[in-house]
């Protein structure tokens, strides 16, 4: 089991959309999140004038997905002056520097490479960087130290409203006879695997299949909603009952790559989250359906029955 952590947010004017400074208890690291609007102010921050890396946050205007751009730099304030000419995409940053003064540029240089990778791992956001950094080589201690950093900083980016470095769903490696590499597959309980009183916490997850006209979707419930997985089905039109704003969901999902023509199907290429298994299940087959009916385990049981189970046992182990 994870341990718990103690983070401490100041809120520089006593609001919660201005400029806030972020620490992790005995982590060495801070973060400082800024909206663009408020950029002037951070000229007063010794914080930012240190070596460190740097998010840029904001929508990609052709597809009109999340948006980030990870930097670094020796001055991450001087760094920062630049973009406010040179990108025009971002709204808010957020920046890691140290507390102790102990990064480098070689160590700024080796979190930008990792970071860059760790969110185009994480799909969650379009990536705004050019091309991938080059990883540089840091003795071993520096770079165990380093990933360490990184601990932390994905941590507080999640506490400050940007999950960029967190997979939608935890993988790890499936088992194998073979020497070669096999890829990663999702950690999923079946519910053959529960125990029988399905004694489990809301955070574990759980896989469920959609299996309507011919498609086959299988998804997984995470703490965050139901991610549907690659290489799931949909289908190829809609029809009228699919409502405007699942329609253009819909769409998005098309022009972005998510959804890519696969026969007379479309099909998922990669992880893709969604906030209800009605709304899954709707981009799915392409009109209204009722998700949490439909989607079920792979010994039959609905999502509703599935949740109601975990309330009911809840409740008899709290009695």
């Amino acid at each position: 089991m994870a341990l718990g952590k103690s983070i401490r947010i100041y809120l520089a004017d006593g609001g919660v959309t201005g400029i806030r400074h972020g620490e992790i208890v005995n982590w060495t690291g801070q973060a400082i999140a800024c909206p663009r609007t408020r950029f002037p102010e951070l000229k007063e921050w010794t914080e930012a004038k240190r070596p460190g890396i740097y998010f840029l946050f904001g929508q990609n205007d052709e597809s009109g997905q999340d948006s980030v751009y990870v930097g670094e730099a020796e001055v991450v304030f001087d760094r920062l002056c630049s973009h406010i000419s040179g990108k025009d995409f971002w709204t808010e940053l957020v920046a890691f520097t140290s507390k102790d003064d102990n990064l480098t540029k070689a160590h700024v240089r080796y979190l930008e490479s990792r970071l860059v990778s760790l969110a185009n791992s994480a799909g969650r956001y379009a990536i705004e960087n050019s091309a991938s950094p080059q990883l540089p080589s840091l003795p071993r201690a520096d770079r165990d130290a380093m990933e360490e950093f990184i601990g932390g900083i994905q941590t507080l980016l999640g506490v400050l409203g940007h999950r960029v470095l967190e997979p939608l769903v935890e993988r790890t490696p499936a088992p194998s006879t073979h020497e070669e590499v096999s890829s990663p597959q999702p950690t999923i309980q079946t519910e053959s695997e529960q125990p029988t009183s399905l004694a489990m916490t809301p955070s574990q997850s759980q896989t469920f299949q959609l299996r309507v006209s011919n498609l086959i979707a299988t998804a997984v419930r995470t703490d965050e909603g139901l991610v549907i997985l690659a290489n799931s089905e949909a289908a190829s039109a809609v029809q009228n009952s699919l409502s405007v704003g699942y329609r253009a969901l819909r769409e998005r999902l098309i022009s972005s790559g998510v959804l890519i023509e696969n026969g007379a199907k479309l099909k998922f290429v990669r992880d893709q989250l969604f906030r209800s298994p009605s709304q899954a299940a709707a981009i799915v087959v392409g009109y209204s359906i009722n998700g949490r009916d439909n989607w079920r385990t792979p010994n039959g049981v609905s999502f509703t029955d599935f949740e109601n189970r975990l309330a009911r046992d809840a409740y008899t182990n709290n009695s």
